[in-house]
């Protein structure tokens, strides 16, 4: 089973560095090589640069209330999501297929429901109070 994964390409784990700039601050985000394909192939659907991506990406988390501080481990978390909402069928596989025409509230809703009530609460307790 292992091999499936120690045979690969070893330029996959290959660490890249990009410069960017996030809120009018350059900045850096280090990535392994397969993580910035990833953040190609999104960028991509939506006729998105990977630095354009990286922008909205954090914005939008920004406007969420998310803490980025570790926004490599973010956009490995994205680029993971991404991968498995394609396998589950919830986001084509089909390229030409725009992200922003997925219907993404209805995604978020059913996976809401799925992790039920106890979830709820997890994150009602983790949220910071306003």
């Amino acid at each position: 089973m292992c091999q499936l994964f120690v045979g690969a390409d070893p330029a996959l784990w290959e660490n890249e560095t990009r410069s960017l700039r996030l809120e009018g601050m350059a900045t850096s985000v280090r990535l392994e090589a397969f993580f910035w394909s990833v953040l190609e192939q999104i960028g991509a659907r939506d006729q998105l640069t990977v630095s354009h991506l990286l922008q909205r990406l954090y914005r939008e988390s920004l406007d969420e209330g998310h803490d980025l501080d570790n926004f490599a481990s973010f956009l490995r978390v994205c680029c993971g999501r991404y991968l498995a909402l394609q396998l589950s069928g919830d986001v084509p596989v089909d390229t030409t297929i725009a992200l922003r025409d997925v219907d993404a509230s209805r995604i978020l809703a059913r996976e809401n429901k799925q992790r039920g009530p106890a979830s709820a609460r997890h994150r009602e307790t983790a949220l910071p109070a306003q």
